[in-house]
């Protein structure tokens, strides 16, 4: 009777763990299956996405009477810089202004932005409060009022048609949302770290250049980051502040030029390349930055 027991029990248990075994695996498979699912959903609208640049970069190379024949070539049978040759010489001098501007909106936005972060996060100010939520109401104005009433402004002072002019008008932009990104990086910063610094005498501003902006790096990477795609990309403050050739940036040069060059897509495609390279440059070198610049605060202790 004994035996029969322990051979039943045996039996069972057997038949238990055979089973909970058939149903792990069969979890580890419809989990796989899901995650190949989930994966090849994910490249198919990677593709998608993508699809585009693939097509503006094909097309960048193919000579213009090959982009409307039919079906369409998905490959540069024959590959030519043809287009290239057009952009560099006609969009060669706007890619350098752009870049001019870009980098001096950078500066301006980093000058201002972050010493008024510095401030709202740590100094005991009276109408931080209302200042904050100006900073986010100016953010909320539609860029085609800032843009007119700047065009007022700068017809007044002589800033029209100036590289300089169309930096400060960018600045209006790109430091209100730079000062907020910020104010939540420098929140971080231990109050400990700061008065260690005073009472080895740094002053305010030495404390701030070398102690806290290299502690705060990642958010004043990416704020810069931000400034500079925001300027390269604009194009309502170019196109109504601008209207000299000589001191056009890119994206107003390529409208132009589309304007002009209707049938040349080959050249068009080219300068739209040539116009995407150093945002996409900046990205690639900076993104390790960026995720721990925005998300930067956004956790307490």
């Amino acid at each position: 009777m004994s035996t029969t027991t322990t051979t039943a029990t045996t039996s069972a248990t057997a038949t238990t763990t055979t089973t909970a075994a058939t149903a792990a695996t069969a979890t580890a498979a419809r989990t796989a299956v899901g995650r190949w699912g989930v994966t090849a959903l994910a490249l198919v609208i990677v593709a998608v996405l993508l699809f585009p640049l693939y097509w503006m970069f094909n097309a960048s190379l193919q000579p213009s009477h090959a982009l409307l024949s039919i079906p369409p070539r998905w490959f540069p049978a024959d590959p030519t810089l043809d287009g290239y040759r057009a952009a560099f010489d006609t969009q060669g001098r706007h890619l350098l202004i752009s870049l001019f501007v870009a980098c001096g909106n950078v500066l301006v936005t980093l000058a201002v932005a972050a010493p008024l972060a510095w401030a709202l996060a740590k100094f005991r100010l009276r109408y931080a409060g209302l200042l904050l939520f100006v900073l986010l109401i100016v953010q909320m104005l539609p860029g085609i009022v800032k843009a007119n009433s700047l065009f007022t402004l700068y017809s007044e002072i002589g800033l029209l048609n100036n590289t300089i002019g169309l930096m400060l008008a960018q600045s209006t932009l790109s430091v209100p949302f730079a000062a907020v990104l910020l104010r939540a990086q420098l929140q971080q910063v231990p109050t400990e770290v700061v008065e260690a610094a005073a009472l080895d005498g740094a002053g305010h501003w030495r404390t701030f250049l070398r102690i806290v902006l290299p502690m705060s790096r990642n958010g004043v990477i990416t704020a810069g980051l931000f400034a500079f795609l925001f300027s390269w990309a604009d194009f309502l403050f170019a196109i109504t502040l601008t209207s000299r050739e000589a001191v056009t940036p890119v994206t107003v040069g390529i409208y132009r030029f589309i304007g002009a060059n209707t049938t040349d897509w080959n050249a068009l495609m080219a300068s739209a390349v040539l116009a995407s390279v150093p945002a996409a440059i900046l990205l690639v070198i900076a993104q390790r930055y960026i995720a721990v610049g925005v998300t930067g605060g956004s956790v307490k202790d």
